[in-house]
């Protein structure tokens, strides 16, 4: 799944993401709006992991 169909699928997919990743907060989940960018920025900064692992986090989890 690339950044488009995170986006255009948010609205199905964010519990999912929120499942994935627990620390997420609700208005987390609504900032990112399907945003992978900011999606990778809130898992690096609410589990204190660098961005590259933040990255093969959601690439991983989109595929």
């Amino acid at each position: 799944m690339n950044s488009d169909q995170i986006q255009g699928k948010w609205e199905q997919i964010k519990g999912a993401a929120r499942k994935q990743w627990g620390r997420l907060t609700d208005d987390d989940i609504v900032q990112i709006e399907g945003d992978r960018e900011l999606l990778v920025g809130k898992i690096q900064e609410r589990y204190g992991i660098a961005r590259e692992e933040a990255e093969k986090q959601v690439s991983d989890w989109a595929n």
